[in-house]
């Protein structure tokens, strides 16, 4: 959800994040990844404005910055 708030494609922010395409895809499928690179594409994404929302009874989500 958080790519595509951002207009971002998966090679996209594989590039912005440095992973690869198919770390990007995993994620997607949500699959385990390394907590590392979790931050990473975490960062990629909040660096473009997207701001993670923590579950407070209605579920985690994201949303951008204004």
């Amino acid at each position: 959800m958080a790519r595509v708030a951002v207009g971002w494609g998966v090679r996209e922010l594989a590039e912005k994040s440095g992973v690869s395409t198919n770390t990007i895809a995993r994620l997607e499928r949500g699959e385990e990844l390394k907590a590392s690179t979790i931050e990473v594409i975490r960062s990629a994404l909040e660096a473009a404005g997207v701001e993670f929302i923590l579950g407070n009874g209605g579920g985690a989500g994201v949303r951008l910055r204004k």
